[in-house]
């Protein structure tokens, strides 16, 4: 029979622990939280690891579940570890648990290391999945059946225990081998400038003001994007302040649907077929109609938000840099889409230079030839399954 997880719901329990962790190389970390009644996520557990006790033998050291819903514990000794740059935070996929932290607390792990982003640098394919390099690593079977259960229910099942804990205690041998692999490639420092990006504050941060840029629409009308704009920025605040999913305020189909119809009134809002019936009244209500008022009136006319890249380019070229880029992403052993997205070989292609593919390491591996090709500084030859570059002139 499995031993009882240890489950941490104190402030001094949570402080002991970190304290721990503190006096070692790493700790591996995942959370899990639910998003679906709320606009922010809401954290229901941390999990932790520590690495074996130097010279043991045992498969790791101490592992807890944290319980942040527990009554009167404070994620504050947590955060304190964040801070303390001994100690390498290890997550796989980190975004969403950054994001949590970030909108909680304001902090991010440091240093942070990402398995995932590791994964994709060490030749496992795009975004490779936490269970596949348990399979291929660790060479374990994961028993993902509690993936979609209510974390917020309590207590917590054993099974829910097992799942959530088997999510930090694979990843010390996952970060242990892909640390491993970063130091013989000498790519360290590729997946540090991939966690510098992770932890930058612009990535979690929802304006407003920009909400109306996400909205697809067909018409590039300036009024039409006026009253878009008015209705997004209405329903964004709405959602943050009141912390609720932006689709429980309307939908997007709702929302184009107002704006093309432009209702006035109380009885106009109620002709609205895509409106949820809660939308048709009180403050939702309210806020429609004052934000089509103020788009209507609005001078500050919206230009269409063009599509990515935004410029003309040369489609042939395009689809040259695509083929140098699976050339370079082979020869490397690095996942193509962690080097340049399509934007990125569109934009190239556009004559645009301040696209991510073309600086640090990914100018090194991609960039730099991708530029010279643009040029026509160097062709592409093919001998064999082979693709060469051969210098031109």
């Amino acid at each position: 029979m499995a031993a009882e997880p240890r489950i941490i719901t104190t402030t001094d329990e949570l402080t002991a622990f970190c304290e721990l962790a503190k006096a070692q190389p790493y700790v591996t970390l995942d959370t899990e939280f639910l998003r679906e009644r709320t606009y922010y996520s809401r954290l229901c557990l941390v999990q932790m690891a520590l690495p074996p006790a130097s010279g043991s033998k045992a498969e790791g050291g101490p592992a807890v579940l944290v319980d942040p819903m527990a009554e009167g514990l404070s994620l504050e000794p947590l955060y304190d570890l964040f801070r303390h740059t001994a100690t390498v935070k290890v997550f796989h996929a980190a975004r969403q648990d950054l994001e949590i932290f970030f909108h909680d607390a304001g902090v991010f792990p440091d240093p942070l290391f990402d398995t995932q982003v590791a994964a994709m640098v060490c030749g496992f394919g795009e975004q490779a999945g936490y269970e596949t390099l348990v399979k291929r690593i660790v060479r374990q079977p994961l028993d993902k059946s509690s993936r979609f259960t209510d974390w917020s229910r309590r207590p917590l099942t054993q099974a829910q225990a097992e799942y959530a804990l088997a999510d930090v205690t694979h990843l010390r041998a996952i970060y242990e081998y892909l640390s491993d692999q970063l130091k013989k490639t000498g790519r360290e420092s590729w997946v540090a400038e991939e966690a510098a990006a992770l932890v930058e504050p612009e990535t979690y941060i929802t304006r407003p003001d920009d909400a109306w840029a996400r909205v697809r629409t067909r018409s590039g009308s300036p009024r039409f994007l006026a009253v878009v704009r008015e209705l997004a920025r209405f329903r964004e605040n709405y959602a943050q302040t009141r912390d609720v999913p932006r689709s429980r305020v309307f939908k997007d189909d709702a929302l184009i649907e107002l704006a093309s119809a432009k209702p006035q009134t109380d009885e106009d809002l109620g002709k609205s077929r895509l409106l949820l019936r809660e939308a048709r009244r009180g403050e939702i209500a309210q806020g429609i109609l004052e934000a089509i008022r103020t788009g209507i009136e609005a001078t500050d006319l919206p230009k269409p938000v063009p599509d990515q890249p935004g410029l003309p380019g040369n489609a042939a070229l395009s689809q040259l840099l695509r083929v140098l880029l699976q050339a370079k992403a082979d020869a490397a052993g690095v996942a193509p889409k962690l080097i340049a997205s399509s934007a990125d070989l569109d934009a190239i292609a556009a004559g645009v230079r301040e696209v991510p593919a073309l600086s640090g390491w990914r100018a090194e591996v991609f960039g730099n030839e991708a530029l010279l090709l643009a040029q026509g500084r160097i062709a592409l030859s093919a001998r064999g399954g082979a693709v060469l570059v051969v210098p031109v002139g």
